[in-house]
């Protein structure tokens, strides 16, 4: 092993013991996940609650579920309830913009402060 591959293995045990501290990039990235995990949690969880509501029309049409709710007819109201599904799934996407973009602007000035203090740095 030479001293390279040596230093390197002492230098990654060693950041294992040392008292982390907080530096203005740690910061930024905080808050860019601070940013981002709002809107991520909505869309996933959104886009989940649209996505079965979509199968729920789609196996009332295709499936013996109707049999099991007494509908005698499942066509329309599984098209319904399909095309509900299908809407909520369609603007997830623009929502969670509009989430991102709203969480952008109320951190924007403290992100670009940090940014501005890292670059001059």
């Amino acid at each position: 092993m030479n001293t390279k591959d040596r230093e390197f293995i002492v230098e990654k045990i060693r950041t294992q013991y040392t008292e982390k501290t907080d530096t203005a990039l740690d910061e930024i990235k905080k808050f860019d996940k601070k940013v981002k995990k709002n809107a991520n949690i909505f869309a996933y969880v959104f886009g989940s609650f649209a996505a079965i509501i979509l199968g729920c029309g789609m196996s009332l049409i295709m499936t013996d579920v109707n049999v099991f709710l007494g509908i005698t007819n499942p066509l329309i109201p599984g098209i319904i309830i399909g095309i509900i599904g299908l809407f909520f799934a369609i603007i997830n996407y623009p929502v969670y913009k509009c989430i991102l973009t709203s969480r952008r602007k109320k951190y924007a000035s403290k992100i670009i402060e940090l940014s501005n203090k890292i670059t001059k740095e």
